[in-house]
C-alpha cells in the first residue's frame, strides 16, 4: 500500500517542483516586452544622433552667470541602453525578484528610458539652442494635487467605497477655493473653501452609495458631471466686466499661495529648491502622505477601516459599525481631494476656468490602482505622473514630436504604467459592495 509520501517521492515529484505558476509566466513576459521595447527604442535613439553635444542646466532658475553646460549626449544614451539591456537579460533569465528590488529595477529602467529620451529629444538642434532643465521643481508642483487625490482614493477604497469622483472633487474644490479666497482676500482661506467643497462632494458620494446602495461607478461619473456643470453654471453667474468690473475681477483673479523657502534645506543642490521651496499646499501634501499611512496602518481606526473594506460582515460581528467607518473614511478623503482641487486656483493660476483640473482626477485614480491602494506607493505613482506632465512642458519647446502627441503623452504613459508595471492587482475584497446589516 503506497502512502502520500511514496507518491511525492516517485517520478512525478521533480516535475511538480518544476511547474511554474501562470502568474509568474505572465510577469516574465510582461517584463520581457517592456524592457525589450525600451532597449530597442534606446538603441534607435543612439544610432540616430548625429551631434552628440547636448546642453543642460540643473540650477533651479536660469542664471546668466551660470550658463548651461555641454555633455556628450550620445554616451549617455548608450549608457541608458546598457542598463536597460542588462535588465532585459535578467528578465530573460527570470531573475527579476518579486521583492522591493524588482520594483527598484523597474524604476531604474524607467528613469534610464526617460534620460535617454530627453537627451535624444534635445540633441541635433540646428536653429535653436534650447537646453535640458531640472525637472524636479515642476514635477513636485504638478504632483501636489495628484498626491492629494491619490490619498483620497486610497482612504475611500480601503474602506470599500469606489471613488471615481476624484475629478469632480477637484473641480468643486478649485471653484470654491477661488471664490472663498477672493471674498476673504486670502489664498490660505481659499484652502478651507476647497476642502469644504471636497467634503460636500464626498458626502453626496457616501449618502447615495451607502444609504441607497447606488452603483458606485455610475454614481462617481454622475458626480463628476454634476461638479463640472455646476461650477460652469456658477462661473457664468459671476457679473461680467460690463456689469460690475470690480466684482468680476475680484472673483476671477487674486493673489495665490507664495512659495515658502525652508532655510538651509532649500539650498541643497539639485533637490533643495524642488522639495523645500514650495507653497504650503505642497508641504501639506508631503505631510499628508505620512499622516494617511500612519492612520491606516498604525491606528485602531485604520485597522477598522481596512477591515470593513476587506470583510465587512466579519467586522460587523465584532461590533464595528461598517457604514459609519465608511462614512468617516470617505469624508476624510474629501478633505484631501478638495485641497487637491484648491491647487488649480488658490495654489497656481489664481482664477477658475472651465475644466480647471483637465482630467487629472483620473490620473489620481490611476495612481491609486498603480500604487495598489497604499498611500505611499500611490503617492509615488502620482509623482511619476507629475514627471510626465513636466516632460510635456519641457518637450514643448521643440517640435520633434507633434504637439497633439505631446499633449496626450501623460495619459499614454498612464495607460502603459497601469497595463505594464501595475500588472494584475487585487483591490480590497469588498470594494464597491454595499453592506446591509442582516
Amino acid at each position: 500500500m503506497s502512502t502520500g509520501t511514496d507518491v511525492l517521492a516517485g517520478p512525478a515529484g521533480p516535475d511538480v517542483k518544476n511547474v511554474r505558476d501562470r502568474a509568474d509566466v505572465r510577469r516574465q513576459v510582461r517584463f520581457l516586452v517592456i524592457y525589450g521595447l525600451a532597449a530597442l527604442v534606446l538603441l534607435g535613439f543612439a544610432l540616430s544622433i548625429d551631434n552628440p553635444t547636448v546642453a543642460y542646466s540643473l540650477a533651479p532658475k536660469f542664471d546668466i552667470n551660470d550658463p548651461p553646460r555641454d555633455v556628450n549626449g550620445l554616451r549617455i544614451v548608450w549608457i541608458t541602453f546598457a542598463i536597460t539591456a542588462l535588465a532585459l537579460v535578467a528578465a530573460v533569465l527570470n531573475r527579476i525578484p518579486r521583492s522591493v528590488w524588482g520594483a527598484l529595477i523597474s524604476v531604474v529602467v524607467g528613469l534610464s528610458f526617460y534620460v535617454g529620451l530627453t537627451v535624444w529629444y534635445f540633441a541635433d538642434q540646428t536653429e535653436t539652442n534650447f537646453f535640458i532643465t531640472n525637472p524636479l521643481p515642476n514635477t513636485i508642483q504638478y504632483a501636489v494635487p495628484l498626491v492629494l487625490g491619490a490619498l483620497a482614493g486610497s482612504l475611500c477604497e480601503r474602506s470599500g467605497v469606489i471613488n471615481i469622483a476624484i475629478e469632480g472633487q477637484f473641480l468643486a474644490g478649485a471653484f470654491f477655493a477661488s471664490v472663498t479666497a477672493a471674498l476673504a482676500y486670502s489664498a490660505y482661506v481659499g484652502l478651507l473653501g476647497g476642502a469644504a467643497a471636497g467634503v460636500a462632494v464626498a458626502a453626496m458620494l457616501a449618502f447615495f452609495a451607502l444609504r441607497y446602495q447606488v452603483n458606485q461607478i455610475v454614481l462617481g461619473v454622475v458626480l463628476i458631471a454634476l461638479a463640472g456643470g455646476l461650477s460652469d453654471f456658477l462661473l457664468g453667474q459671476i457679473p461680467t466686466a460690463g456689469a460690475n468690473p470690480s466684482m468680476h475681477e475680484k472673483l476671477t483673479s487674486f493673489e495665490t499661495l507664495a512659495p515658502i523657502a525652508i532655510p538651509g534645506l532649500s539650498d541643497i543642490p539639485l533637490v533643495g529648491d524642488a522639495l523645500f521651496n514650495q507653497t504650503i499646499l505642497a508641504y501639506i501634501a508631503m505631510v499628508s502622505i505620512a499622516l494617511v499611512w500612519f492612520l491606516l496602518y498604525h491606528t485602531t481606526w485604520g485597522l477598522r477601516v481596512r477591515s470593513v473594506g476587506e470583510h465587512p460582515k466579519a467586522a460587523d460581528t465584532v461590533g464595528i459599525r461598517v457604514n459609519r467607518m465608511r462614512w468617516q473614511a470617505v469624508l476624510l478623503g474629501g478633505v484631501f481631494a478638495g485641497l487637491g482641487g484648491a491647487y488649480y486656483t488658490a495654489g497656481s493660476t489664481g482664477a477658475f476656468t472651465n475644466n480647471a483640473s483637465g482630467g487629472e482626477g483620473f490620473m489620481a485614480l490611476a495612481a491609486v490602482i498603480m500604487g495598489r491602494w497604499h498611500p505611499v506607493t500611490a503617492s509615488l505613482a502620482a509623482l511619476f505622473f507629475g514627471l510626465m506632465l513636466t516632460t510635456e512642458d519641457q518637450f514643448g519647446v521643440l517640435t520633434k514630436f507633434p504637439t497633439q502627441l505631446l499633449a496626450a503623452a501623460p495619459y499614454i504613459a498612464t495607460l502603459i504604467a497601469i497595463a505594464g508595471f501595475a500588472g494584475r492587482v487585487r483591490p480590497p475584497a469588498a470594494n464597491g459592495e454595499p453592506y446591509v446589516k442582516s
